[in-house]
């Protein structure tokens, strides 16, 4: 078992950052691939970023690219998202993820995750 516990979100204005962050305890941290995700209302959950075990590989998606950027902790087990240049697109309830599983790629569906957080709130105006 995996527990995850994200933190961070808020209100902000357009352009503002924030820095979200996601606790996880009950596995060895640094064999979880740990990623992102988000879900605004009336849409799908998709995929925000991902990071590999060491943290020496990352992924993003299109959307956030050069705006977010996803790093860890190994030794304070935690997960972190700092967004930047936010815009109103960017508001969604945003979870943390996490997969156990071996694998030489780093996974974007959200299906492919194994635990999950209870997501934290970003709202951003305009």
């Amino acid at each position: 078992q995996v527990q995850l516990v994200e933190s961070g979100g808020g209100l902000v204005q357009a352009g503002a950052s924030l820095r979200l962050s996601c606790a996880a305890s009950g596995r060895t941290f640094n064999r979880l691939v740990m990623g992102w995700f988000r879900q605004a209302p009336g849409k799908e959950r998709e995929f925000v970023a991902a990071i590999s075990r060491s943290g020496g590989d990352t992924r993003h998606a299109d959307s956030v690219k050069g705006r977010f950027t996803i790093s860890r902790d190994n030794a304070n087990n935690t997960v972190y998202l700092q967004m930047n240049s936010l815009n109103p697109e960017d508001t969604a309830v945003y979870y943390c993820a996490a997969y156990t599983r071996f694998a030489s790629w780093l996974p974007v569906a959200s299906e492919e995750y194994d635990y999950w957080g209870q997501g934290t709130q970003v709202t951003v105006s305009s």
